[in-house]
C-alpha cells in the first residue's frame, strides 16, 4: 500500500509505521526542513524514516496534493492528516474552510478504494461519536464538509496515542508543545458513489401478445429491471424470498410461477387509490388493441371493486379506462391465473416481483418494492385453519431467519381488518383499496414492538366456479422484511449502487447490515405556499415530487403549519423538507439546488402560489 502521511509535527507518528509490511511510506509536512527539524526528536525521526526506505518530502500544501506528486505517484491507498489546524487562533470557520480544501485534494490523489485518515480532539467533529457534543455550530462539521468533495464517513474509532510506540504529539498553537488527545477520534473517509444521472430511459414489456415500449418515470429510473429475484442473485429480498418458499415447502406443495409477469396493466382502478398510481402513456402505435389484451396475462382481472363508476370518474378529471399503468400488486395476476384454470387447488402457488405505488415520505413507505404473493386453494370450511397455517409457517421461519441473524426474536401478530390502523401507513391503506382483507400481518421488534405492516391476508370465496373451495392469498413485502432481519434502517439502501451493500451478502447469507455511510449530514428547508382555491391538496404528489426532484434524497416531508386567511378563506400551508442521503455524499449546496428546483416544479405541477 501507497500511505500518504500529511502535517507531522515531529514526524514520531510516521516513524511508528516504519517497517509495516508492503507498505510504502511518504512523509509529508507543511513547514520547510529546516524549521521542521528544529522540533524535539524531529531530526531523529526523519533519519529513521529515510533509513528505512520511506519518502520524506517538505513544505507540502495540504490543499494542494497534486502539484507535489507527479501524475503516476498519486494513487495513495491511504491518506492520513492527525489533528489538523490553521495554527494559532484559528476558529472552527477557518478550520472547516482548511478541511474542505484538504478533502477536495485527497480526490486528486487518492485510490479509487483508498481511505482518508483524519484524527481530531474531542468535540471537533461534530458527530454523535463524540462525548460530550458539541454544538452543531460550533464544531468542524467533518461529515458535510467532506460530503463537498464527495466523500462519506464509514469508520470511526477513538486515536488511541499511548499505542502507537514512541508518539508525541505536537503543534499547540503552532508551537512545539503538546495538547491534550484524550478523546480524540480518528475518522474514515472513503469515496461516495457519483451522483445518479437520471436520464430519460425506456423498458420494453409484453403487453397482451406484442412487446411495447415505454418511458420510465424518473423517480423509478434506478429501480427498473434491476433483477434482485434473478437466480444469479445475493441480494437479501431473494435469499428471504427463497427462505420462505422453503418454509412453506415443508407444509404445502410449493409451485413457483417463474414466467415474466407483465409491468403494465391496463383498465381503470376506481376509489381512492388514482393518485398513488404510476400512469403510463403509449403511443397510439405502441398501445395494443383490446383483443390483443385479452389474450395470456397481458389483461389482468380488474381489482374486485374498481371501475364500477367509470362516467362519474372520468367527468371528474381521472384517467380513463384506456390508459396504462405500472403494477400496484401482483394479485391481479394471481386472479387471472385462476381465472384460466392453470391453479392446483391444495397446492401454494408463489409469484414474486417488483410492484410500483406512489406514495407519502416516510422511513417504511416505498414507491417500489417486492412483493411475494402466496395462494392457495382449500376446501370451503378450512379456510381460517389454513389462515392459521400460514401465519404459524411465516412466523416461524422469520423467527429462525432473525435469531440466525441478530439473536433477537421478532413479533409478529395477525390483526383483523379493522385492528390496523392505516392513516399513516401507504401500504396498508393501499392494499384496502386492492380488495377485501381479512387480517393485516404486523411485524416489529425492540425498540419498536408495535411494528410495520408487512403483509395481508385474503379469502376470496367467489374466485372459484367450484363452490366447494376458497382461495387464501397472502401478500408479504419482501423488502420490509429484509429491513427487519438485516437491521437496515432505511429502505433507500435496498437500491443502493454502491457495491459495498451486497459484499455484505454473500449468496444464500443473512448478516446483520454494517453501513458504509455513517452520521449523513441533513439539511433542512421550508416551504410554504397558498394552495388553490376549491381545490383538494394532493399530498402524495406533493410528495412524489419532492423524490423525483432530488432523487431520493428527501428524508422526511412534515406539515408545520397551515393557515386559513380571514375574510378570503384562502389556504396556507407550510412544510419542512429534510434532505439526506443514506449511501452517497450530499453537500450543502446540493441540498439547496434541490429546494430551489422543487419550489418551481410543485409550482408549475401543482398549481400552487409560493409564499
Amino acid at each position: 500500500r501507497r500511505v500518504l502521511l500529511l502535517g507531522e509535527g515531529n514526524f514520531s507518528f510516521a516513524a511508528s509505521l516504519c517497517g509495516a509490511p508492503g507498505t510504502q511510506l511518504v512523509a509529508t509536512c507543511y513547514e520547510s526542513e529546516e524549521e521542521a527539524a528544529g522540533r524535539g526528536g524531529a531530526a531523529r525521526s526523519i533519519r529513521r524514516l529515510r533509513d528505512s526506505g520511506a519518502e520524506v518530502v517538505f513544505s507540502v500544501d495540504c490543499t494542494k496534493l497534486k502539484e507535489h506528486f507527479l501524475p503516476g505517484k498519486r494513487e495513495f491507498d491511504r491518506i492520513y492528516f492527525n489533528f489538523p489546524h490553521c495554527g494559532r487562533k484559528a476558529g472552527v470557520v477557518k478550520n472547516r474552510e482548511l478541511l474542505a480544501r484538504f478533502f477536495h485534494s485527497c480526490a486528486d490523489v487518492l485510490a479509487e478504494e483508498g481511505e482518508v485518515h483524519v484524527a481530531l480532539c474531542n468535540g471537533q467533529g461534530g458527530t454523535p461519536a463524540d462525548q460530550p457534543r458539541r454544538e452543531w455550530h460550533n464544531s468542524w462539521q467533518i461529515v458535510a464538509v467532506a460530503a463537498g468533495a464527495g466523500f462519506i464517513l464509514s469508520h470511526v474509532h477513538p486515536f488511541e496515542a499511548e499505542t502507537i510506540h514512541g508518539y508525541k504529539c505536537t503543534g499547540y498553537r503552532s508551537q512545539d508543545k503538546s495538547f491534550c488527545v484524550e478523546g480524540a477520534l480518528n475518522h474514515i473517509f472513503t469515496r461516495s458513489t457519483p451522483p445518479l444521472c437520471f436520464t430519460p430511459e425506456s423498458c420494453r414489456t409484453q403487453v397482451g401478445s406484442q412487446k411495447v415500449s415505454f418511458q420510465v418515470p424518473q423517480v423509478l429510473v434506478d429501480k427498473i429491471n434491476r433483477g434482485f429475484l434473478e437466480p444469479n442473485s445475493s441480494h437479501p429480498v431473494r435469499t428471504i424470498k427463497e427462505k420462505l418458499s422453503a418454509g412453506l415447502s415443508q407444509a404445502f406443495p410449493v409451485q413457483n410461477i417463474s414466467s415474466s409477469l407483465p409491468l403494465l396493466h391496463q383498465g381503470h382502478p376506481g376509489g381512492d387509490c388514482h393518485s398513488s398510481i404510476f400512469w403510463i402513456p403509449l403511443s397510439p402505435q405502441e398501445a395494443p388493441s383490446t383483443e390483443e389484451m385479452s389474450q395470456g396475462l397481458a389483461n389482468p382481472v380488474l381489482f374486485s371493486h374498481f371501475g364500477q363508476d367509470t362516467d362519474k370518474d372520468v367527468q371528474e378529471g381521472c384517467p380513463i379506462p384506456e390508459q396504462f399503468y405500472l403494477r400496484p400488486s401482483l394479485l391481479p395476476h394471481a386472479q387471472a391465473i385462476i381465472k384460466k384454470g392453470a391453479f392446483s387447488p391444495g397446492t401454494i402457488h408463489v409469484l414474486s416481483g417488483p410492484v410500483f405505488r406512489k406514495c407519502r415520505i416516510t422511513p417504511h413507505s416505498m414507491p417500489v418494492f417486492h412483493e411475494m404473493l402466496v395462494v392457495l386453494a382449500v376446501s370451503r370450511g378450512t379456510e381460517r385453519s389454513c389462515v392459521q397455517m400460514l401465519v404459524d409457517n411465516i412466523q416461524t421461519t422469520t423467527n429462525s431467519l432473525h435469531q440466525a441473524v441478530s439473536g433477537i426474536k421478532p413479533s409478529i401478530s395477525l390483526l383483523g381488518a379493522t385492528g390496523f390502523e392505516t392513516e399513516q401507513d401507504d401500504f396498508a391503506a393501499f392494499e384496502r383499496q386492492l380488495g377485501e382483507i381479512q387480517h393485516f400481518l404486523r411485524v416489529g421488534t425492540e425498540p419498536d414492538p408495535s411494528g410495520s405492516c408487512m403483509g395481508v391476508i385474503r379469502t376470496a370465496p367467489h374466485e372459484l366456479k367450484s363452490s366447494e373451495l376458497v382461495v387464501v392469498s397472502a401478500s408479504l413485502n419482501l423488502d420490509l422484511l429484509a429491513m427487519l432481519l438485516c437491521g437496515i434502517s432505511d429502505w433507500r439502501m435496498l437500491w443502493t449502487s454502491d457495491r459495498r451493500f451486497l459484499r455484505q451478502f454473500p449468496e444464500g447469507e443473512l448478516r446483520l447490515f454494517q453501513s458504509f455511510s455513517l452520521y449523513p449530514p441533513s439539511y433542512v428547508h421550508d416551504v410554504s405556499f397558498w394552495v388553490p382555491d376549491r381545490e383538494q391538496f394532493d399530498e402524495i404528489a406533493f410528495h412524489s415530487l419532492a423524490r423525483r426532484v432530488s432523487g431520493e434524497m428527501v428524508v422526511s416531508v412534515q406539515l408545520r403549519d397551515s393557515f386559513q386567511q380571514p375574510g378570503t378563506g384562502r389556504r396556507s400551508l407550510c412544510y419542512r423538507v429534510t434532505f439526506q442521503s443514506c449511501d452517497r455524499a450530499l453537500s450543502g449546496r446540493e441540498a439547496a439546488e434541490m429546494q430551489l428546483r422543487f419550489r418551481e416544479e410543485i409550482q408549475q405541477q401543482l398549481g400552487v402560489t409560493l409564499r
